[in-house]
């Protein structure tokens, strides 16, 4: 039996997981959409519950899954999309230790838009790096990141922390920042292990990272632009410190 009120408990519930303090406190998240499901499951996400239209959640009937049929209207209300997909899936927020990391990761310092942080991640993946430090960034576990990692979330390691604690996991970890005057990171040999940071557009990286970077790095351009978006920024670095690093 489909629900169709929105006064339903389990439906208010669901709901709620769109503010971070609510993911915070149940430890859940949501992932939305037919490619980000289908994603989650091969990925073996830990999902609690998978949510949606009758059609839409059919083919995970058989699959064991605990289902919620809904109508159309519960599923569009439900969604953090323009345009809804009829589907989402609530799953477990990994539980992620502030710990060293074991090879190359990332520092995201104040890096606020969700699109960014969801770029990065993706990039992230995609290079090889599994473990992402953040302070006080936008929630990697929000709807628009989630999205925007395009599966990338369910793959990388996501560890939250004060400055302090994050750079103290990474005190053995050589530190790379962007920096005007920094060496031009198409000439610059990495170390073996390295973390890069990246601050936001607007303010940068915070006197904390900076003074705990070890090397500096920018990206050269014409004296036309002063900066790139951030999630462009890191791709950049990532891809050139990488591809370096492999060639020693």
């Amino acid at each position: 039996m489909e629900i169709s009120s929105r006064k339903n408990p389990e439906i208010k519930n669901i709901s709620l997981l769109k503010d971070k303090k609510h993911r915070d406190n149940c430890g859940l998240y949501l992932i939305e959409g037919e490619k980000l499901v289908k994603e989650a499951v091969k990925f073996g996400v830990s999902i609690v519950k998978i949510v949606g239209t009758s059609l839409a959640v059919l083919p995970y009937k058989n699959l064991g899954f605990d289902v919620l049929e809904v109508t159309k209207d519960i599923a569009d209300y439900l969604s953090d999309q323009v345009t809804p997909q009829g589907i989402l899936a609530i799953a477990k927020k990994p539980d992620n230790r502030l710990i060293a990391p074991l090879s190359n990761s990332i520092l995201l310092d104040t890096v606020q838009d969700p699109g960014n942080v969801g770029t990065i991640i993706r990039t992230a993946v995609a290079v090889g790096i599994k473990d992402i430090y953040m302070v006080n960034c936008a929630d990697a576990y929000s709807p628009k990141t989630v999205r925007a990692s395009m599966s990338g979330i369910f793959n990388v390691n996501i560890h939250t922390g004060t400055y302090l604690e994050v750079l103290s996991a990474l005190k053995d970890t050589p530190i790379i920042c962007g920096d005007l005057n920094g060496e031009n990171v198409f000439t610059f040999t990495p170390p073996k292990k390295f973390c890069l940071a990246i601050g936001s557009e607007g303010q940068g990286l915070s006197s904390e990272v900076k003074k705990s970077a070890t090397k500096r790095v920018k990206i050269p351009m014409s004296d036309k632009m002063e900066s790139l978006n951030a999630g462009v920024s890191c791709s950049i670095l990532l891809y050139q410190l990488t591809f370096n690093q492999k060639g020693e």
